[in-house]
């Protein structure tokens, strides 16, 4: 069993920035971050692979997040800038232990984070 632990949410103004931060307790084979708004299903932002560091992105946050890793602290973070309004949600953690995974789907991954709210004022 894996237990992630998500950090770093909170207020910002639009244009402004966050780095979110998920500490693991053990090593997996992706990481991953989704977010969910209000009424709305949960949705795929980015992940990296924990050796090579590969990442995959939503296209509506490309060129604005960055997902990176410390193979050392077992951590991955997600760097938000020029963050909009609409990126407002609950942001989660999660880690997969499989190879070749769907990287977008939550069903593909096998642990989760309780989650932190982000929250972009206009």
């Amino acid at each position: 069993q894996v237990q992630l632990v998500e950090s770093g949410g909170g207020l910002v103004q639009a244009g402004g920035s966050l780095r979110l931060s998920c500490a693991a307790s053990g090593r997996t084979y992706y990481m991953g971050w989704f977010r969910q708004a209000p009424g709305k299903e949960r949705e795929f932002v980015a992940a990296i692979r924990w050796s090579g560091g590969s990442t995959w992105y939503v296209d509506y946050v490309k060129g604005r997040f960055t997902i990176s890793r410390d193979n050392a602290k077992n951590t991955v973070y997600l760097q938000m800038n020029s963050l909009k309004p609409e990126d407002t949600a609950v942001y989660y953690c999660a880690a997969a232990k499989k190879i070749g995974i769907r990287i977008a789907i939550p069903v593909e991954y096998d642990y989760w984070g309780q989650g932190t709210q982000v929250t972009v004022s206009s």
